[in-house]
């Protein structure tokens, strides 16, 4: 799938946040968002995601074959995690695991037991999420989303919590999502975004 972004515009109350961002994500291939804290890389994913509006512009999806999605369906194509998306604390890790594949096609030979296995999380199945550890958390929502067989990732500050070895993690599971799916990392910590083949600086676009 590719992702065309045609003059994307946001602003809040009369402050633009950037303006003007207009760039063509192809299948495939992994891009990095980068720039300072405050110059909207989170708010960038979370409206290619569709979860707020633009202000300005408009975000294409199509498909490989060429034919498009309609916004209001690209829930469907892809995953997306970060540090500030909520958890339902209440279930525990099998319950949010099949929750979560209810919605999303598991990737092929994978059972909801060996997800919490390559999440290393599988002695804590029964354990009620609120329970987890900051680390835990997050290598949940990173799993979550790796594990999904759809053809976007879309990834806000991904090793934001993990200890060293979660970083390794991390690193391993997302070289393998680089086969057959565009990647999109929002981070201005390179050691995230290391394998992206494309990195964007959201202050080369004007914000006037």
């Amino acid at each position: 799938m590719d992702i065309l972004v045609h003059e994307l515009g946001k602003k809040f109350q009369k402050n633009w946040v950037f303006r003007n961002f207009d760039f063509h994500f192809k299948n495939g291939r992994s891009y990095a968002i980068t720039g300072p804290n405050g110059s909207g890389k989170s708010t960038l994913l979370q409206i290619i995601s569709g979860f707020i509006p633009a202000t300005s512009g408009f975000v294409q999806y199509k498909k490989s074959g060429g034919s498009s999605v309609p916004a209001a369906l690209f829930y469907k194509d892809h995953t997306f995690a970060s540090p500030y998306m909520e958890l339902t604390e209440e279930f525990t890790l099998s319950e949010i695991i099949q929750f979560h594949f209810n919605f999303k096609k598991i990737v092929d030979g994978l059972s909801l037991k060996s997800v919490a296995e390559r999440m290393y999380l599988s002695a804590s199945l029964h354990k009620p999420i609120k329970y987890f550890s900051s680390g835990m958390k997050q290598r949940l929502k990173l799993g979550l989303a790796f594990y999904a067989e759809v053809p976007v990732l879309l990834l806000d500050e991904p090793t934001t919590n993990l200890d060293e070895k979660g970083v390794e993690w991390y690193h391993e599971e997302v070289t393998k999502q680089q086969k057959n799916k565009l990647i999109i990392v929002s981070s201005n910590v390179k050691n995230e975004y290391k394998y992206c083949q494309d990195v964007i600086s959201l202050l080369d676009f004007k914000k006037f």
